[in-house]
């Protein structure tokens, strides 16, 4: 009687800057995956109760990536002007910066990311973010001649070494059309070497009839008022500043306004969260901003809020909070770039609004305020719509046959 072969070993490598969409989505598709077939190992150079939490759901081990924290040194002098007022100066630095990086946080994780494939006898690599910062994972792949896959989640912006690092995987997963056109136009990554699969997740733990009178009486906010919520990590890109513009330009147009700022603060964003803390007090926006940190039950801040909104500065490939929130059926609005572009029809499953402008982003709001309908009909429509396009099992059976053309090659 034949015997089945054994389960491949897929490591999963995630560097992200902290607890948010990406490693989400891996979570969703490593419970998914066909055990017969794949056995799922997760490295993340990042640690804490929400990581630790994988090892119930697949081999976890955590790998620090940044025993120095050179994106923190770069966030401060890159706008300081000291360095330009001696010549080369700013070279040196930067220079002495990236090889403190190379040294203290590359090598290390490297060096421990190589014995674990070897040790577990690895068959393929998944790299969760994009290549540059996933380079350790991609050259252990190189080294040990594993197959690589790498998931590219966002923009690039095109530089040599940024080539570089694409050369490296075997192959690409893009969350979205656009990310992939951005891959081919800046990069010229070949387009038969890049498959779009959308996000998954798993649509039957969502549960739609969620109370979220739970989580408006934990932030005091009253049946009475208009909720509108930016739900992501605080940090800059992801438009709380232009959140707050939109607050205090509606703070007369819509009575009983809340605006609430939902998600965690990486260690490096810290000093954005201040600011964005002082600046609601030097604008006396107190009344209106509400700030809850990270929330784990997602579903009861969906459904506790009348309007979710997605203001990415920058093009967004297909945020987490975009798929959960249309899947949930709620009424959504998202800046006309992007992912949010791709994803949103305007006036059939939600809103859009001119990125970056503050006056088009509030209209929308009010738009919805002044039409309870409007949200009832664009939140059904993007429910149906979600159900067709993020189904959890339609991404892992897509996921896996990449891998299972991978590892036979």
């Amino acid at each position: 009687m034949p015997t089945s072969p054994a389960p491949k070993r897929i490591l999963y490598v995630e560097n992200g800057i902290g607890y948010g969409g990406a490693i989400i989505c891996l979570r969703h598709l490593v419970r998914n995956l066909d055990r017969s077939k794949y056995i799922p190992i997760v490295v993340t150079g990042r640690t804490g109760p929400h990581y630790q939490e994988i090892a119930q759901e697949a081999i976890w081990k955590h790998i620090p990536d940044r025993h120095i924290d050179i994106v923190g040194a770069h966030r401060l002098l890159d706008p300081a002007k000291w360095p330009d007022q001696v010549p080369g100066l700013r070279f040196a630095i930067n220079q002495l910066l990236a090889r403190t990086d190379d040294l203290f946080n590359f090598l290390p994780f490297f060096i421990q990311l190589f014995w674990t494939a070897w040790r577990l006898k690895v068959n393929l690599i998944h790299a969760n973010n994009e290549p540059l910062c996933n380079r350790a994972a991609l050259l252990v792949g190189s080294l040990l001649k594993i197959p690589t896959v790498c998931h590219v989640r966002g923009d690039q912006d095109g530089s040599r070494l940024m080539k570089w690092a694409f050369s490296l995987p075997d192959r690409f997963i893009s969350v979205s059309h656009w990310v992939s056109k951005s891959m081919q136009q800046k990069l010229q990554v070949a387009s038969e070497n890049i498959d779009v699969i959308y996000d998954g997740i798993e649509l039957e733990r969502l549960n739609l009839n969620t109370d979220g009178a739970e989580f408006r009486k934990q932030y005091s906010i009253d049946k009475s008022d208009f909720a509108v919520g930016l739900i992501g990590l605080l940090i800059p890109w992801k438009g709380q500043e232009l959140f707050l513009d939109a607050a205090r330009l509606l703070r007369n147009k819509i009575p009983h306004l809340k605006m609430i700022i939902v998600g965690g603060t990486p260690n490096d964003c810290q000093a954005y969260e201040q600011m964005l803390r002082q600046r609601v007090v030097d604008e006396g926006l107190d009344d209106i901003i509400v700030f809850t940190g990270h929330m784990s039950k997602m579903e009861t801040v969906y459904n506790g809020l009348d309007v979710v909104v997605s203001a990415s500065t920058s093009p967004e490939p297909l945020g987490t909070v975009v798929i959960e929130c249309m899947a949930m059926g709620r009424p959504l609005i998202g800046p006309n770039h992007g992912g949010a572009a791709e994803m949103i029809e305007h006036e059939k499953t939600g809103l859009l609004f001119t990125p970056r402008e503050a006056n088009s982003f509030a209209e929308q709001i009010e738009r919805y305020y002044k039409n309870n309908e409007l949200r009832l009909k664009l939140g059904n429509n993007a429910r149906q719509h979600a159900l067709k396009t993020f189904a959890i099992e339609t991404h892992a059976e897509k996921v896996q046959a990449i891998y299972k053309r991978l590892i036979q090659a």
